[in-house]
């Protein structure tokens, strides 16, 4: 990669950074594209040569997020194939993975559940599509599952995809916001338990 490539790689992510920071903090509509240039350090112009509009910023945000997410799970699955796991034990890992994306992340994490509950977005057709990437990661993995009889034939899977996926969702931002006393392993624990089915004080079957 040249250097101008590179350069135009460094701008591109300040600018991703200040906008989902200032978007988290203010709403979309309140933000201005002086104030992500501001935040970033740049002129006002620059945000216009990496992105025609503040909404085309904003796409390009959630796309470039989630992709990031996405890929965390996915190399956590890949992990614990390569050492023979079972796919119970790559779920548990993607969930682990998903609170560290989201610990390291949080500004992005709660403007992508804030706007996905909003309707009439100009980029609602986006947030679908960057919602589908997540949650086929997870549906892939549970048709794994499925297929080595660990788990039921039974069972919904994309709705227990978008269960889990939602489940680390609420959990990270509930622990960001009001539980940070506690630790990464903690929650990653008690989420761990609900996954294996071990809340009941029932060993399973």
């Amino acid at each position: 990669m040249d250097s101008s490539n590179t350069r135009r790689d460094a701008t591109r992510r300040k600018l991703f950074e200040a906008a989902v920071t200032l978007i988290a903090e203010q709403g979309f509509s309140s933000t201005t594209v002086d104030e992500i240039a501001e935040r970033a350090g740049v002129a006002k112009g620059t945000v216009y040569y990496n992105f025609a509009s503040k909404n085309v910023l904003f796409e390009e945000l959630l796309r470039h997020g989630i992709e990031m997410l996405a890929t965390s799970l996915q190399a956590a699955a890949e992990e614990v194939a390569d050492r023979g796991g079972s796919r119970i034990d790559a779920l548990d890992a993607m969930i682990r993975a998903g609170l560290d994306f989201i610990s390291r992340y949080p500004a992005l994490t709660q403007l992508y559940v804030a706007e996905l509950w909003r309707t009439n977005r100009a980029w609602q057709s986006t947030l679908m599509v960057v919602r589908e990437r997540a949650i086929t990661v997870v549906e892939d993995v549970l048709r794994e599952a499925v297929a080595r009889e660990e788990l039921s034939e039974e069972i919904d899977i994309p709705l227990t995809a978008s269960a889990l996926f939602g489940m680390v969702l609420v959990a990270a931002l509930d622990w960001q916001s009001y539980q940070p006393d506690r630790s990464l392993d903690e929650v990653h624990a008690a989420l761990s338990r609900l996954l294996q089915g071990r809340i009941s004080g029932r060993p399973s079957q």
